[in-house]
Order: structure tokens, then C-alpha cells, then sequence
């Protein structure tokens, strides 16, 4: 054996020893740790293919079919929990951002499903192609497409759900083309079907851009559903004669649609009248759809050599007398979907415009441009319907050869083929369509980014030294959050028009730029305003974005340097509260916590002052006051000589709810506890108005009602008193103002005589709201009041 040749080789022997087992210590944490690939999907993987794969995982992995390994359990929570993340478009955010650091306050779980629930329940529709699964990022585009959509909103715990998906699915396959068929796993996106009042499963619904979603209420057999659903086929058949046929072909030239025509005669099988119906469904806007009677109108299919039954496409400009000529395509099956094909390839492709004549016909109308390199297949035939949809935007669709002029397509950053929509003022207002290649996706955001203000932004346009406000959202195509929060972005653009410009800046064409602005994760959103420079970091909705650019006008948490903590919270005036938020930028949580805390302020808004405190900055300060961890919450209370100094927030949820309920804990009670002698001698005999909270000590919303009825008790203080009624000590009050649920809250106005003992109900829960109806009510009995002196004075 060889032997260190000395105490200094050993050591160096020794720390390289430890270096390799710390990277391979590092390696196989970040491995194990590592999401995505713990399901073994890439980062750009949707939704439904998350799901896929950890439908595949957790057949094999799951405990009950591993019962002999002893980390089973171990190892399916790691692939439950990656799961869970990366399913939600908020989580996945965070995670994408921060790691598991930024994931520190939400639950880690530990409750998984049978192996059973994976292989029979879980994900029912994921494998067919005829239904397309939504969720909730994409629902709101595809049923507001302007297609016909029936959608299937179902539960993976629902017996009825299980036992409708044979039928559904060859539902979908018999409907193909007609209407499009949906469905949404409430399981999975609870909030989606929350908000569209999903109460039952399975509820199935019909979807139409201008029309008020309709449930379906009939029995589950496959031919009721589309006799249903092809209720809402608006398309029709047109019967023809001698007298309209020519008029029909004739005319088709100026309108630019020809017509597919079912001649049924004595021989050969004629197309069904449903077959017809459901085509006219396929082709409408595109293609008219008729059919003649050879048993009528004998002569006229002699005419056009018609001897047994067919079906003939004519185009626009057809001429009657010279088939062959006029492009007459004749069609021999009797199945709709092939028929529809047919056509569809004969159908003109789009326009091809010209490098010359590009900046002129941009300048004057809104274009959806597919743009190509060189010939090849550009088009799904299934798009030729975007002129149809999209008619009504008054937006025309057209092609660009971006090898016919190079210049054009550097310009606008298009290096790969895709389409974008141009607004109507030239080239420099534009957005390239980033989502899926699929006509309800392009449909939607085509329709969304005409009417919005948010552009493709580069290195010429990127506004650095711009006078006005930005808000620019820093993206990559293939980051599944980053395409969820665009449609958001053009949502909150249009509220804030003229006052706030939007942009997007693509990191994988503009790495120069992004690197240069520090992007670090995707997506990143900015406002540039001038020399400041924020960062959003909420959720992907419009409503929190448009809270956030508020939120910078008008700040509602005070940034405290060590100076100013000792001022205005430290030496606070004596019924002053405050809470302090003391975090550090670097950490993943405390990122996380900002726009929860921010919303908490804006909700405490006139209650309780909310400061932050940046302990990276103000190191030794965080230090001096004893702060050890981040994010530290604490709330000074008002002064006493027996209070603490500050109270400390454990509670697991940071949302701002959790933290606002929690706040308003220590507020000092406004309102008046009251006993059956003073609810009889304030409230009924006395000549106040009151507004009274029935409650119970052991009752859980009773508790989250209080501190909001405290709320109310300081909104209306000077105008209504406000009381509570212990409902478990005085029973009897209680049942006399009959009291069936806690919390009651009941108005008790006074209005010149004894009170009645029931009062008047208030439905709400909201302090705010309550507020409202009691100033409704106290303004109709003021008006009242003045009616009735008029009266007087008439009279008089």
C-alpha cells in the first residue's frame, strides 16, 4: 500500500475527496428533486401530457403493486408531489422560478390513491383524440372561438361520469368535424368549474360565442345527445328546384362560396338527411349545402347527366353547361367526414401577398399572416375556416414567403415558420402567436390580440429609454406559465390604455437582451418607468396584474429603512397597529409572500398599517431585532403597558386572507356584546339603529365572521350601532328573533316606534357589502322622511 508522502498531501488528498462526494451529494439531490424530470417530461410538456406521464408512473411505481419494496411510499410521494406542482400553472411558476425553495409554504402532501383510482379513474379522457381535454388556461378561448362546442364536465370519483364515457366517446367520433367536443376534469380544476357553477357530475353543456351556455338534461344514449346537439347546428340545407338551382350556382361567383349538392334519384344510395345536416355544420361559412330531388326535377337532372344518386361539389363560378370546365368535382361516398376532406382540398389556400405590397395592405387592415419559408406544407386544411371565424373582427388572413424577402421577416424577429396578427397600423403593431396550432387556439387569439395592446418586442423596439410606462413580460414559447399569462397581459392591456404600454419580449430569439436585463426564469414581467424598475410577481390573471400596477401608483405597504421602523412603528401613536413583513429579495418564499402581502395591505387598507423591511439591505438592523428567519411577519399592536411588544405569525397559509383574518384579530372590538336586557332596552326600545351578529362561540364561520362584523362595526360607527348576541349563553333571544343559523346578522332600524323583534335579514357576509344595503336602507328612510314632510307642508 502507498502511503501520503506527507500531512500537506493528505490534506489535499482529503478536501478532494470531499469536493467529489459534494457534487455527487449535490447531483443526486438535484436529480431527485428535479420535477420534471422525476415524471420524465421536458419543461415545455402541457398539462394533459404531465398527466399522461404520471398516469404511467404511478401504475408502476405505486405502492400496492410494490408491496415488497420498502421505499415504495417514498418514492410515490416524490412522483405524486412533482405531479401536484406541475399540474397547477401557479405552482409550476413558482417552481420554475424558485425551485422547491419558492414552494416552502404549500402543504407537501402525503395522501396519494389507490393504485385502482390511477388505472381506472384517473384522467378518463386524456387518450382520445376526438375530445379535446381543457383546462383551465384554455377553456375560455376554445368556447369563445365561435365554434359550437358540447362540453363534458366531469368527476374521476363520479360512478355516472365512468359509466357515460363509452358513449361520449363514440359520441365524439360520430360528431368529428360538426361540433367540438370537450371535456374538463373538475378534479383537476376545481376553481374552472367553481366559477362556471359545476355542482353536479356529469353536467354537460353546449358552448357558442353569443349564446347562453345550455345544459343538457336528457338521457345518456349516444343518438339523444346529438339529436341535442345538432339543435344548435345552425347551418341549413337548401332543397333545390329548376327555378333556384341556376340562380344558386350563378350567384355563387359574386359571394365567393360555392355549393355542395346531394342529387337523389332512383338509383344508388343518396345521402341521409343527418348526413347532409352534418355537413352543412363541417363546411358553414366555406361551402352552401343543397340537395334536389331527381324524382321532381327529372328534366334538370337529365341535364347535368345525372342518372343515379351522387353528390357534386360546385365551385364559386361554376358553369352549369360545361362540368369539366367549370371544376365540377362529383363524389362518390356516402361518409361525411371523407366528403369533407374532399372539399376542404379544393377549397382556395389563403393570399399570398407580395413584399412590395406588404407595408400598404398592413397599414390598412387587421391580417392574421402565416408566415413560411418557401413552399411546403404551410396549412392545415382545417384552417382554411379562419376567414370565416374571424370575419366578423373584420380581420383577413393572408401568407408571407419570408424567403422572397429576408429583410422583411429579420425585421419583425420571424426566423421560423408561424403566424402573427397585425393590427391594422403597419408593421410595427403586431403580435406572434405563441399557443397551440390548433384552429380554436388561433381563432381566440387572433380575436383577443386585434382588440388588445400588448406587441412583439426586440432590440429596436425595446423600450429602454422611453418617457412613458412599460410593462414588458419577459418569455420563452415553450414555458407552459409563460403562454397561460400572455391572454391574461392582453386582458389587463386593455383596461390600461393610454396609460401603461404592454410588450413582449421572446428570450430564446433575444438572449442578448434578456441577459442583459438579468432573466433568469421565464416568465419574468417588468414595469419600466423611466429609471424604475419593478417586478411583477403575482398569479396569472389579469385582475391581479392590473392590483399590481395600481399597487405602484398608490403603494400600500411602506418600505421601512432602520430609521424609519423606529419612527413609525417603534414610537406608533397609541392606537396605531402595524404589520411588518421582514424578508430578504434571494428568498424563494419571501418572493412568494410580496403580492399576497401587497393584496393583505390594500384589504387592511385604513385598519392596520403594513411595512416591509429588507434584511438584505438592512443586514445588522434584521440582526438587532432578533429576526432569524425568512419571511419574519409580526404585528405591533396598539400600546398598553401589558401587551407584547409584537406578535409572530406561525400560521402554514401566507395568502392574504389567512393573514388578513389573522390581523384583525387584534383589533380592539368596536362593537357592543349584548345581554337580553340591553338587546331589549338598546335595540328594540331604544332610538338607535342597530345591526346586530347572532352567534356561537364553538361555530368555525361564526369565528371568521367576527373580525369582518368589526370591520363593519368602524364603517358605520356615527350612523348604525353595531352589537353581538351570544346565541349559546342566550338562547332564548336567540329563538325569539328566530335565529335558525350562525351567523345571523339583522338590521334593527329605528324609525319612531318599538322595533320589531325579528328585525330585517341581511344576506351577506362581507363587511363591505353589509355596509352598502344598510346605507341603501338608511337613504330610503331619509327619503322618506322628506316625502312625508312635504306631504305636511301641502297640507297645510
Amino acid at each position: 500500500m502507498e502511503f501520503l508522502a506527507s500531512k500537506g498531501d493528505y490534506i489535499r488528498y482529503f478536501k478532494r475527496s470531499l469536493l467529489l462526494v459534494l457534487v455527487c451529494v449535490i447531483v443526486l439531490v438535484c436529480t431527485d428533486q428535479d420535477y420534471y424530470s422525476l415524471l420524465g417530461v421536458s419543461k415545455e410538456a402541457s398539462s394533459r401530457e404531465i398527466r399522461q406521464a404520471f398516469k404511467k408512473l404511478a401504475l408502476k411505481l405505486h405502492p400496492d403493486k410494490n408491496q415488497n419494496d420498502p421505499n415504495a411510499h417514498e418514492n410515490f410521494l416524490k412522483i405524486n408531489r412533482a405531479y401536484e406542482v406541475l399540474k397547477d400553472e401557479d405552482l409550476r411558476k413558482k417552481y420554475d422560478k424558485y425551485g422547491e425553495k419558492g414552494l416552502e409554504d404549500q402543504q407537501q402532501g402525503g395522501r396519494y390513491e389507490s393504485w385502482h383510482f390511477y388505472r381506472y379513474d384517473f384522467g378518463i379522457y386524456d387518450d382520445d383524440p376526438e375530445i379535446i381535454t381543457l383546462d383551465r388556461g384554455e377553456f375560455d378561448a376554445a368556447v369563445n372561438s365561435g365554434e359550437l362546442w358540447f362540453v363534458n364536465f366531469y368527476s374521476p370519483r363520479c360512478s355516472h361520469c365512468h359509466d357515460l364515457a363509452p358513449t361520449w366517446r363514440e359520441f365524439a367520433k360520430e360528431m368529428d368535424g360538426v361540433i367540438r367536443i370537450g371535456a374538463v376534469n373538475c378534479g383537476d380544476n376545481r376553481m374552472l368549474c367553481r366559477i362556471k357553477g359545476i355542482n353536479s357530475y356529469p353536467s354537460l353543456y353546449v358552448f357558442k360565442t353569443g349564446m347562453q351556455p345550455v345544459k343538457y338534461y336528457g338521457d345518456r344514449s349516444k343518438e339523444s345527445l346529438k339529436n341535442f346537439a345538432m339543435q344548435y347546428v345552425t347551418s341549413t340545407v337548401t332543397e333545390l328546384w329548376a327555378g333556384n338551382f341556376v340562380n344558386a350556382i350563378e350567384t355563387s361567383f359574386a359571394s365567393g362560396v360555392g355549393w355542395l349538392i346531394t342529387f337523389c334519384a332512383e338509383r344508388g344510395d343518396c345521402l341521409s338527411y343527418q348526413t347532409r345536416l352534418k355537413l352543412a355544420g363541417m363546411l358553414e361559412g366555406l361551402v352552401n349545402v343543397g340537395w334536389m330531388d331527381c324524382g321532381t326535377q327529372g328534366e334538370l337532372c337529365d341535364n347535368l347527366d345525372v342518372s343515379s344518386s351522387t353528390t357534386a361539389y360546385f365551385p364559386p363560378g361554376a358553369t352549369i353547361n360545361n362540368k369539366e370546365k367549370g371544376g365540377v368535382l362529383f363524389l362518390n361516398s356516402l361518409d361525411a367526414r371523407e366528403i369533407y376532406q374532399e372539399v376542404m382540398q379544393h377549397l382556395p389556400d389563403f393570399e399570398i401577398i407580395s413584399a412590395a405590397s406588404l407595408e400598404d395592405r398592413l397599414a390598412h387592415h387587421r391580417w392574421l399572416i402565416f408566415f413560411q419559408f418557401g413552399e411546403g406544407e404551410s396549412n392545415v386544411q382545417e384552417f382554411k375556416k379562419l376567414k370565416f371565424l374571424l370575419k366578423d373582427e373584420h380581420i383577413q388572413v393572408g401568407k408571407f414567403d419570408c424567403l422572397s424577402s429576408p429583410t422583411i421577416c429579420n425585421k419583425l424577429y420571424v426566423y421560423q415558420p408561424c403566424l402573427a396578427v397585425f393590427k391594422g397600423k403597419g408593421t410595427g403593431d403586431y403580435e406572434i402567436h405563441h399557443g397551440k396550432k390548433i384552429l380554436y387556439d388561433i381563432v381566440a387569439f387572433a380575436k383577443e390580440s386585434v382588440n388588445s395592446h400588448v406587441i412583439t418586442l426586440g432590440p429596436q423596439n425595446f423600450p429602454e429609454k422611453d418617457k412613458e410606462p412599460w410593462l414588458v413580460d419577459f418569455f420563452a414559447p415553450w414555458c407552459p406559465p409563460c403562454r397561460a399569462l400572455l391572454p391574461e397581459l392582453r386582458k389587463a392591456s386593455k383596461h390600461l390604455y393610454g396609460q401603461l404600454k404592454f410588450g413582449t419580449l421572446d428570450c430564446t430569439v433575444h438572449e442578448g437582451l434578456c441577459n442583459m436585463h438579468n432573466i433568469r426564469a421565464y416568465p419574468t414581467t417588468v414595469v419600466f418607468n423611466q429609471s424604475d424598475v419593478h417586478e411583477y410577481e403575482g398569479h396569472h390573471s389579469a385582475e391581479q396584474i392590473l392590483e399590481f400596477i395600481e399597487d405602484l401608483r398608490n403603494p400600500s405597504v411602506v418600505s421601512l429603512t432602520p430609521e424609519t421602523f423606529v419612527e413609525l412603528v417603534q414610537r406608533r401613536k397609541r392606537e396605531e397597529i402595524w404589520m411588518v413583513d421582514f424578508y430578504a429579495p434571494w428568498c424563494g418564499p419571501c418572493q412568494a409572500l410580496m403580492p399576497e402581502w401587497k393584496k393583505m395591505a390594500r384589504m387592511l387598507n385604513g385598519l392596520i398599517s403594513v411595512g416591509s423591511v429588507d434584511c438584505q439591505k438592512y443586514y445588522s438592523f434584521c440582526h438587532q431585532e432578533s429576526v432569524r428567519g425568512y419571511p419574519e411577519i409580526r404585528l405591533f399592536p396598539q400600546k398598553s403597558n401589558t401587551a407584547h411588544q409584537y406578535y409572530s405569525y406561525n400560521g402554514w397559509h401566507r395568502d392574504s386572507y389567512s393573514l388578513r383574518g389573522w390581523a384583525l384579530g387584534y383589533l380592539p372590538q368596536v362593537s357592543v356584546d349584548l345581554t337580553p336586557q340591553s338587546f331589549t332596552e338598546k335595540v328594540l326600545n331604544g332610538k338607535d339603529h342597530w345591526v346586530i351578529d347572532f352567534y356561537a362561540p364553538w361555530c368555525g364561520p361564526c369565528q371568521n365572521f367576527a373580525p369582518e362584523f368589526e370591520i363593519l362595526a368602524r364603517a358605520v360607527k356615527g350612523k348604525v350601532k353595531a352589537g353581538k348576541v351570544d346565541c349559546q349563553a342566550y338562547g332564548q333571544t336567540c329563538q325569539t328573533a328566530d335565529i335558525r343559523a350562525y351567523p345571523t346578522v339583522k338590521f334593527y332600524p329605528y324609525q319612531g316606534t318599538k322595533k320589531n323583534v325579528l328585525g330585517e335579514y341581511i344576506d351577506s357576509r362581507d363587511a363591505k357589502g353589509i355596509a352598502d344595503i344598510l346605507n341603501e336602507k338608511l337613504e330610503a328612510m331619509q327619503n322618506k322622511g322628506k316625502r312625508k314632510k312635504s306631504r305636511n307642508k301641502d297640507e297645510l
